[in-house]
């Protein structure tokens, strides 16, 4: 089985889900909670690396996006989307589970699990 990097917010349900998860199918997890230790912008370039999903999927578009007068405009290239999170962890979409070959965002946690695990 692989190794596994969780990108983890305790504070989210569906992070929760998916590390209870990995725990329970035994995997080898590595919990990066990163709101308490952010990404690097490398950590996160290699991340984007990895991901099917288009780029822009990373950022969360919530109250905080609003408050620091973000818009599309902010989130459409790779090299962006890693220096907003870089500045701004917290708009990280959670969970990402992240292997040595590729990345996911943990949405919806059964579809990534089942990609993961299987």
């Amino acid at each position: 089985m692989a190794t596994y990097t969780l990108f983890h917010n305790p504070k989210c349900s569906t992070s929760r889900k998916v590390d209870e998860a990995l725990v329970a199918a035994g995997a080898d997890v590595e919990t990066v909670l990163y709101l308490k230790t952010p990404p690097t912008k490398a950590d996160l370039e290699r991340i984007i690396g990895k991901l099917d999903d288009p780029v822009g999927d990373l950022v969360r578009k919530d109250n905080r996006f609003k408050e620091l007068g973000l818009n599309a405009d902010d989130y459409t290239s790779k090299s962006a989307v890693a220096s907003l999170l870089f500045d701004h962890p917290e708009l990280l979409q959670r969970p990402i589970i992240e292997t040595s070959t590729r990345a996911a965002i943990g949405r919806p946690p059964e579809d990534v699990l089942a990609s993961f695990l299987s």
